[in-house]
């Protein structure tokens, strides 16, 4: 009789099932249309970038601690701060801040995914090979022949720098090709967003009763749709120049070098607020559940969204003040950059009377958005100083200027990114991060962030200007420099601990439940993480609080809003 006995498994078939699980788990995916895997791929992409990014600036602030210094070489150096700039802005900033939109969105208005799933994955594999094509020039040059074919323009790419009599190489084009192609994704992402809260919203979920993280999502995703088509056809432009004789940004062939500068920043200054609305964004969920209050002035504060995404097409050229503009023309850059600032003063109103008379619980996120309050109002201030033409015209290309961009682009933005971090994470991954390592990550991160950039001003106030290579020794800027390289070692070591906290507690942080914050929108009601399709039931929304509103129906603090 044949022996009918089961085989026991042996080494080798656990090896190859494993094998199998894990070659199925990464095709899940790789094909996956769900707005929730979708997003964490952005995140990561993003994070993966940003430690790229990190390691570039810190070889250039190594570089910049010491006059005379060869650390790298000139051309090297231009090429690592051309890369940093452009993984900041576009591989990092843009990226992760869709990536929580895509992930959130359609959880808080009771969606069961975006409009339209396979546009979504189209928009993230756009955006992630169009970031892979950037650094891939990397690679032409790298090793034996040294770093020779990366971006060296500047994150800007001005012209006639761009041109062939320049930059004969390929590094150009890999610049403007890369961000074409992540530019489309973007693009697509955005058209997502819009469609997705105007037609996807659950019953009772009017426009009135969205949260405002929604709301400024949707803002952001109409103004990256006008912003990103001027700078799209201006590389367009520019691939002519350099390979059909186009001659428009030259100007010994009747082009104009200036025309480079006014597409780019028609893009580049609205891109400013495409980040920074997210950042608000992410403060608008957490400060109002860490004080136990509803957001002070809800309709000032869409209102204000709405006025900063219309008045940030206007104020583009603030950053030519010094190319010779008329006097008019200055005048109303001048006035309209000022307008600006009234409507994020706004917001910093409103998210200190929402904190004011609150039960603040500084846990790790509302830690992160109060640092970010008062940044905020920092770089609003020096942002109000550079919008006055005389002013800008002594520290345009000072490092006084990069103070302040780094003031927004870190001091708001990655501080609110991290908070978004600490608030969200336990929805994603169903475990709460480590609380003792937060407040390691957010203390390092504050104190390194304050070294570097607060500095930064003064050196720039002394006449330092940016994207210089080195310096003479007998300008007085060396003590300052070493100050702000030892700020941005100390911000590294902070990114470090976060890094390692998303690791550790992906394994061992404490479980985090349904609703850890005892919050009142709707992606806490689902569990954590959600499932694929979101809500079993399609919720029914009755207020600007709908899970708030079912646990804690007689809640004195709280007035019904319709």
């Amino acid at each position: 009789m044949a022996d009918q006995t089961l085989p026991i498994p042996g080494p080798l078939d656990e090896q190859q099932g494993g094998n199998a699980a894990f070659l199925e788990w990464m095709h899940s995916w790789a094909v996956t249309v769900d707005h929730k895997k979708l997003g964490i791929l952005y995140i990561v992409y993003s994070l993966f970038f940003l430690l790229v990014g990190g390691v570039e600036a810190l070889i250039f602030r190594i570089q910049l601690a010491f006059p005379y210094s060869h650390f790298v070489s000139p051309g090297v150096y231009d090429e690592l701060f051309t890369m940093h700039g452009t993984t900041m802005v576009f591989l990092v900033g843009m990226p992760i801040l869709f990536g929580f939109a895509n992930y959130l969105v359609p959880l808080m208005i009771g969606a069961r995914d975006m409009a339209f799933p396979r546009l979504n994955a189209l928009s993230f594999w756009l955006t992630a090979f169009g970031g892979f094509m950037l650094y891939f020039s990397f690679i032409g040059g790298f090793g034996l022949y040294g770093m020779g074919s990366a971006p060296d323009v500047g994150w800007f790419a001005y012209a006639p720098l761009t041109g062939k009599a320049f930059n004969p190489g390929h590094n150009v084009d890999y610049w403007a090709l890369s961000l074409i192609v992540a530019g489309f994704g973007t693009l697509g992402t955005a058209i997502n967003i819009v469609a997705t809260t105007i037609t996807m919203r659950c019953r009772g979920m009017k426009l009135s009763r969205m949260p405002l993280f929604v709301w400024l999502m949707l803002v952001v995703s109409a103004l990256t749709l006008v912003t990103i088509t001027p700078l799209t056809a201006a590389q367009v432009m520019l691939l002519i120049d350099r390979y059909l004789g186009g001659h428009f940004f030259d100007a010994t062939a009747g082009g104009s070098p200036l025309l480079w500068i006014h597409f780019f920043w028609i893009f580049g200054h609205p891109e400013v607020y495409v980040l920074v609305l997210p950042a608000f964004a992410i403060a608008n969920e957490v400060i109002p559940v860490f004080s136990r209050k509803a957001i002070f002035g809800y309709t000032a504060m869409v209102a204000a969204s709405v006025g900063i995404g219309f008045v940030s097409l206007a104020v583009w050229a603030h950053h030519m003040f010094t190319v010779g503009m008329s006097a008019f023309s200055n005048s109303f850059f001048v006035l309209s950059t000022q307008v600006v600032g009234i409507f994020t003063g706004i917001k910093i109103f409103n998210w200190i009377a929402t904190m004011w008379g609150g039960r603040i619980r500084f846990a790790t996120p509302m830690l992160f958005c109060t640092a970010f309050i008062f940044q905020m109002l920092i770089a609003g201030m020096t942002g109000i100083m550079l919008s006055v033409a005389p002013w800008d015209w002594q520290l345009h290309n000072s490092y006084f200027l990069i103070a302040h961009f780094h003031y927004v682009l870190v001091g708001a933005i990655v501080f609110c990114i991290f908070a978004g971090f600490y608030y969200w994470y336990p929805k994603a991954i169903g475990r709460m991060l480590d609380e003792r390592l937060g407040k390691w990550h957010f203390w390092l991160f504050f104190i390194g962030f304050h070294v570097t950039f607060d500095t930064m001003h003064f050196v720039g106030l002394e006449g330092m200007p940016r994207s210089i290579y080195t310096y003479p020794a007998d300008r007085g800027w060396q003590g300052l420099n070493i100050i702000i390289s030892i700020g941005a070692f100390i911000q590294a070591i902070a990114v470090l601990v976060f890094v390692w906290n998303l690791i550790r507690s992906a394994r061992h942080g404490k479980i985090a439940g349904n609703d850890p914050w005892d919050a009142w929108t709707l992606e806490w009601a689902t569990p954590s993480p959600p499932p694929a399709y979101n809500f079993s039931k399609e919720p029914v929304v009755r207020s600007r609080r709908p899970l708030w509103d079912i646990k804690h129906p007689n809640d004195p603090d709280w007035k019904y809003e319709p």
